[in-house]
């Protein structure tokens, strides 16, 4: 290599990094907004919830958290596989490949919401056979009964959600999910007032349902545009193999999916067994309110790194599927550090907003310090996750899950927090534990990854 070369390379590789990392920017910054939005309906359908009384808040939370364990998780983990096959498509130019996943991922969703409807037909005699009271139980079956569009639409919203930002058209998506949400609070005005309870059920379905139509107009008129997209076909011709091949992504990216989302609600239902549980679960609330803020960035810069790997994949471009890759992790470390230290800064504002209690803020104030360093871990494990994803193995993220939480940071949990007498913090330790093994584990997985002989996967996969 000559000296002029030589000096070149560090030269090149900076500038493609800065290249990758405006890339991720224009990818990631969107979706921010677009999860910031969701959870903004979710805290203002809360708000109207707590208008209609104690009774009507506890019956529709906990409805609401059982529709998310059964039936939210669980589309949203099926639809996750369209990530790497629509991301390695695009990469190699195959529309009708993009356009037969969309189909299924459409048709598996609405077919999956049969039976999850049926459970939320008998939610109130599940949750009193786990001892909920009966009169919280009609409540929350009531609402759900009355949430039951938002399957059918959310098994649409999803696919296209994941058929847009898997091509980096995610400017539509933050506008339409903007729009939604700022038409969230008139439409939960105009239907609580006339249907009380019911009305703020409809109200999040209703809101879903903007959003999910103005995304499939952006579709129809997009495709139509650019003419050879929509004439390349693909539609309806999906074959048995095309359904096993995308079945086979399905199933991890879906259990993947659940354990996230799960492992909070099992954190809330042990903090419940602690000696003084009403305390422990008011802090464990106020925290993981500010947690679900971070989680909107985390979740971005996931799905940003499983779109960009598997887009280069398919591609045909392993080297740059491996600086997207380093991109990915670097800018995960700073946005860990930078939410660690940003919840460590509030510590001492963000209790008072929601209590004044004193032992309750006291209490706000030491799980924050734990839970940050969880989450400066928790930013570059969700992006390991979203790189595995983009290379078509989801199953990795599965392992990694089952084995750092459910049979190591949960259980270890358990015995500081009970048998050891540390209460939440000891079951925060035992979730810290947790992340690191899984964060260790995938990190392994990564570096010994074959980025040509994966490339030639994708070269596979995306051009059939």
């Amino acid at each position: 290599m000559t000296e002029a070369m030589t000096k070149k390379w560090p030269e090149n590789l900076i500038q493609n990094a800065f290249l990758e990392m405006k890339l991720q920017s224009e990818i990631v910054l969107p979706l921010m907004v677009m999860n910031f939005t969701w959870f903004a309906k979710t805290a203002i359908t809360t708000v109207f919830l707590g208008r209609l009384g104690e009774l009507s808040l506890a019956g529709a939370t906990l409805g609401f958290t059982f529709a998310n364990v059964t039936g939210f998780s669980v589309l949203n983990g099926l639809s996750g596989a369209m990530e790497p096959i629509c991301g390695q498509a695009f990469g190699a130019k195959n529309h009708k490949l993009l356009h037969k996943t969309l189909v299924m991922s459409v048709f598996l969703l609405l077919f999956v919401s049969i039976p999850i409807s049926f459970l939320w037909l008998k939610v109130d005699k599940i949750l009193i056979k786990f001892g909920q009271q009966e009169d919280i139980a009609m409540v929350a079956k009531k609402y759900l009964i009355y949430l039951l569009p938002d399957l059918v639409i959310t098994s649409f919203l999803c696919p296209l959600k994941a058929y847009l930002s898997t091509q980096n058209v995610t400017i539509p998506i933050m506008i339409a999910s903007a729009l939604g949400v700022t038409l969230h609070i008139p439409i939960n005005v105009l239907l609580s007032m006339t249907k009380g309870l019911e009305g703020v059920s409809m109200a999040y379905w209703v809101t879903d349902l903007l959003f999910t139509t103005l995304l499939a107009i952006y579709v129809v008129i997009g495709e139509n545009r650019t003419r050879g997209k929509w004439n390349e076909g693909g539609w309806w011709e999906q074959g048995i193999l095309d359904w096993i091949r995308f079945l086979k992504l399905c199933g991890p990216c879906c259990v993947t999916t659940c354990l996230e989302w799960w492992c909070y609600e099992i954190l809330v239902l042990l903090t419940g067994r602690l000696p003084n549980a009403k305390q422990a679960v008011g802090v464990i609330a106020i925290v993981l309110n500010f947690d679900y803020l971070i989680y909107s960035i985390m979740l971005s810069l996931a799905t940003c790194a499983s779109i960009r790997v598997s887009n280069e994949l398919g591609e045909d471009s392993p080297h740059a599927a491996y600086r997207t890759t380093c991109v990915s992790l670097g800018l995960s470390i700073i946005a860990g550090l930078f939410g660690g230290s940003v919840m460590v800064a509030t510590r001492g504002i963000w209790g008072p907003l929601f209590s004044h209690d004193k032992v309750i803020i006291r209490g706000v104030k030491k799980i924050m310090l734990l839970m940050a360093l969880i989450e400066v871990v928790n930013f570059p494990l969700a992006v390991c996750g979203g790189i595995v994803r983009g290379t078509a193995r989801p199953w990795l993220g599965m392992y990694a899950n089952i084995s750092g939480f459910y049979l190591l940071a949960f259980p270890l949990g358990v015995i500081l927090a009970f048998k050891v007498q540390l209460g939440l913090p000891g079951l925060l330790i035992g979730f810290m534990v947790g992340v690191v093994i899984c964060l260790a584990f995938l990190l392994v997985l990564i570096i010994r990854i074959d980025w040509v002989g994966e490339a030639n996967k994708a070269h596979i996969l995306a051009r059939n």
